[in-house]
């Protein structure tokens, strides 16, 4: 039987987290490429042993987190430390926070993917296009202004490394260094966990109490708070807001998800026809942006699966890629609804989310056919007149879905 000692096995690679060093750099165009070949973007596959690759990968997403970081520091956002009573070198997450909170009229709070960074949306974005393409920094700079704050929580970087005192995400636990290559991934004990912050639904909460609650109640102004949601991070705030929607109701201005992951069924318990419910509120001032390949925009099935009207992010394939294609739709809508707190989306149900039980229902009144054909008369007057975003108008595809009841 072969013992191997500690020596005898192969040491764990590593790799500065220096553009340079690792052989790139940043392009005119925001482009991060080769030294020895401008043309060429990162290479990932380095090694046959993904343990070379993956902390390849770590070290240029920390050359990233830096250049991002340091981006929105200079657009005037400042890191927080949550639980705010946290010392630098206590367990804490931090999240970002603009230095115009206390004063603004209107706040955009974003609640991105576990699977991300703070300040990212999606690496593969940075690698493709651009490292303000990739990231927060286009989103602040388009929507910070004199009467707006921006919150940006941090739904990722959950982990505390007591070595390095600093919050990590999955990712970069696992690239931490380690014994040897061959040495198994690092356990984690209760010194890991962050008080307030364990998981993404209680940051999600923490969020809302400790960061956005006194800013509403105890200033002396009321800022009207537009929520941005990106997979996990839109359901957990659907879930805050639906179990505290009697004390935020007059708070939240509007919610747009980025794929969002709830459920209709949610809502049942909330009567739709009451302005004041959260069902009424996230069919009239709520938009969820799916994975389509249709321009974006284009209104899509989702209705009857989310409760709130759905539209093409023109991401077809990459959740994580929804934020890069469609943030500037979104913040159009947003500026949209916080200019007119009357403004409410038109119930939009397409023939694709008529269910069966439904549809036979309607053949059985004898309409369906009369309001496929009216549908598509509607939608040829519709796309001559170019209707625009300001002008909200009723999906006729939903007059298929008239007498639901019946």
């Amino acid at each position: 039987m072969f013992v191997y000692q500690l020596c005898d096995l192969p040491a764990d690679p590593v790799f500065p987290a220096d553009l340079e060093k690792l052989g790139y750099f940043v392009t005119e165009n925001d482009q991060i490429r080769m030294i020895s070949n401008p043309e060429e973007a990162f290479l990932y596959k380095i090694n046959r042993n993904e343990r070379w690759n993956e902390l390849q990968k770590e070290a240029m997403n920390e050359c990233i987190r830096r250049i991002v970081l340091d981006r929105l520091h200079k657009l005037g956002l400042e890191t927080w430390r949550l639980p705010l009573s946290a010392s630098p070198r206590e367990a804490h997450v931090p999240i970002l926070v603009s230095n115009n909170l206390p004063t603004a009229s209107r706040i955009i709070v974003i609640f991105g993917e576990p699977s991300q960074d703070l300040g990212i949306w999606a690496y593969r974005t940075v690698g493709a296009d651009s490292i303000n393409a990739g990231s927060a920094v286009g989103f602040a700079r388009a929507a910070l202004n004199k009467n707006t704050a921006l919150v940006l929580a941090n739904t990722g970087q959950l982990i505390w490394h007591c070595g390095s005192g600093r919050a990590v995400a999955q990712p970069t636990w696992l690239s931490l260094p380690r014994s040897s290559a061959c040495a198994g991934q690092p356990t984690m004990s209760y010194r890991n966990k962050i008080p307030g912050n364990s998981d993404w639904p209680e940051h999600v909460n923490h969020v809302f109490d400790t960061v956005l609650a006194p800013r509403v109640w105890c200033n002396g102004t009321e800022p009207r708070i537009d929520v941005v949601g990106v997979s996990e991070g839109g359901l957990a705030a659907f879930q805050y807001l639906k179990a505290n929607w009697v004390k935020w109701r007059t708070h939240i201005s509007a919610m747009s998800l980025a794929e969002p992951l709830h459920s209709s069924y949610d809502l049942e318990e909330d009567d739709l026809t009451d302005p004041a419910s959260f069902a009424a509120f996230m069919s009239s001032r709520c938009r969820g942006y799916m994975l389509s390949d249709k321009p974006v925009g284009d209104r899509v099935a989702g209705y009857r699966d989310h409760g709130c009207n759905c539209y093409s992010s023109g991401e077809a394939l990459n959740a994580e890629c929804i934020m890069p294609m469609a943030w500037r739709h979104m913040l159009d809508w947003l500026d949209l609804t916080q200019a007119d707190r009357n403004y409410a989306e038109q119930v939009m149900i397409l023939a694709s989310d008529v269910d069966d039980a439904t549809r036979e229902k309607l053949e059985e009144l004898d309409v369906l056919e009369e309001a496929v054909d009216h549908a598509l008369e509607a939608e040829a007057v519709l796309e001559e007149k170019h209707m625009e975003l300001e002008t909200p108008v009723l999906d006729l595809d939903g007059m298929e879905a008239l007498n639901l009841d019946a």
